[in-house]
């Protein structure tokens, strides 16, 4: 049987048993491209390399087919931003695969991407696995093995009202196929939460943390090397060296309504912040009635985010215990699901509540996750 029988196959097998992905999979026109290793997808079709589907069974097939109609579905191809292309190609499958294998969608090829440890400490989103991945500067891929420099999910193309119009069309495709799921009765509980988050999106919360965290830097100023702009002036005035954050204290919630994939989300984050913010201390506290753990870490440590308590929940004692402690920070960040009434004083610095759940609070700023 010739390569794109086999393709139409896979897809006439994907409409039978599992429709949501069969239905986008009938949408993207599929081409031959010998010149790429496996398979990529731009968002508007699939680029197929026969030799390799043809060392592929019929299962595999399905699975691949199925691989590349997610990248577009969950949106891959517009929200890499200036991620590095290979290491965000590999976050992005660990997701997709995880998805496919638990939806017993055909048979993952041997070189997929599968693993529930970085899955959970990526917090089960591509953003978030891909912070915690080595990031490799050469290579364009991720479908396949390590270290294989694999062309899988591009980058959509255009200006960016286009790449806007592409990802409207693309919530279109997925609310169709959603429907047509539900028809012949094959629309699971992981699909559908799948469905609704891609329908129905929430803030995105790691922007706001993001630049709540960017909000707290102050210029660092320096007389090493004069403002020379000021100097024919007769004016002797430090020159802006660049910006740096202070110290940031971060509290995370480990009460018993915080279950570990919460906690792995949280320590994600908290890794950014570490990496991107590069602020000069981070004061992590673990608290549930009470505070059950500290600990710092200054720009060139290791972080090792891990649960500490399990009990009630307060967050007066936070606050309570950096006053004691002459902990200072320029902001303070609350990774938790706002299941409390303690909240004690506002104190000076900024307060983020990152929050599980919908929620408000006396003071601060609140966003949810």
């Amino acid at each position: 049987m010739d390569i794109m029988k086999r393709i139409s196959k896979a897809k006439t097998s994907l409409i039978l048993e599992s429709p949501f992905f069969g239905r986008v999979a009938c949408e993207l026109p599929v081409i031959l491209d010998d010149t790429i290793p496996t398979a990529c997808t731009n968002g508007k079709e699939i680029r197929y390399n026969p030799k390799f589907v043809d060392e592929l069974d019929d299962e595999e097939l399905k699975f691949l087919v199925a691989h590349e109609c997610a990248h577009p579905m969950l949106e891959h191809n517009f929200r890499r931003g200036e991620r590095n292309a290979r290491t965000w190609n590999k976050a992005a499958d660990y997701v997709i695969n995880k998805l496919l294998v638990d939806e017993k969608i055909g048979r993952m090829p041997k070189m997929g991407l599968l693993s529930d440890d970085i899955y959970n400490a990526g917090g089960g989103t591509s953003e978030g696995i891909y912070n915690i991945l080595p990031h490799d500067p050469e290579g364009e891929g991720g479908f396949g093995g390590e270290g294989d420099p694999l062309d899988d999910c591009q980058d959509a193309q255009g200006t960016p009202a286009e790449k806007s119009q592409q990802e409207a069309e693309w919530k279109v495709k997925v609310a169709q196929a959603a429907q047509a799921a539900k028809m012949m009765g094959k629309m699971t509980a992981g699909l559908e939460r799948l469905v609704t988050g891609i329908l129905q999106p929430k803030v995105n919360w790691r922007d706001v943390l993001h630049k709540f965290v960017e909000k707290c830097k102050d210029d660092q100023r320096s007389y090493a090397r004069p403002n020379r702009r000021f100097i024919s002036q007769g004016l002797y005035m430090p020159s802006v060296t660049g910006e740096r954050l202070g110290e940031i204290a971060i509290a995370v919630d480990c009460s018993g309504s915080i279950t570990e994939e919460l906690v792995n989300q949280f320590a994600s984050e908290i890794r950014t912040i570490h990496e991107d913010g590069r602020p000069s201390m981070i004061h992590v506290m673990y608290f549930d009635y009470e505070i059950s753990h500290y600990e710092k870490y200054g720009r060139e440590d290791t972080l090792d985010i891990k649960p500490h308590g399990g009990g009630g929940t307060r967050f007066s004692p936070v606050f309570k215990y950096m006053q004691e402690h002459d902990i200072n920070p320029v902001a303070c960040v609350f990774l938790t699901d706002l299941q409390c009434d303690d909240f004690g004083d506002a104190p000076e610095y900024p307060v983020l509540w990152v929050s599980t759940d919908k929620g408000e609070a006396p003071f601060g700023e609140v966003v949810v996750m």
